[in-house]
């Protein structure tokens, strides 16, 4: 390959093509009645879609948790216990 520099560029060029467009009669898919195209999706799939959300957030745990807040049923004494006991082993 040899480079010649700016010195050696050809001229204006035509921005039609060199060769010559070929008629095409349009692409029909092949008709079949009988087939249809169809796609299922486990259960575990789903589950498994949800837990590996691109936020890393679980949905369905945050609807949860807001369903039991707003039933009042989220604090109890045991869930508050497990907290303090965790707050504690934190700082001491």
């Amino acid at each position: 390959m040899q480079i010649y520099g700016p010195a050696h560029l050809h001229g204006p060029q035509s921005i039609n093509a060199p060769h010559h467009l070929r008629q095409t009669s349009p692409v029909t898919p092949p008709s079949s009645p009988g087939q249809v195209d169809s796609v299922e999706i486990s259960e575990a799939a789903l589950r498994a879609a949800e837990m590996q959300s691109p936020d890393g957030i679980r949905w369905d745990r945050v609807e949860a948790v807001r369903r039991q807040i707003a039933e009042g049923t989220y604090e109890t004494e045991e869930k508050l216990g497990l907290a303090l006991d965790r707050m504690l082993d934190q700082l001491g």
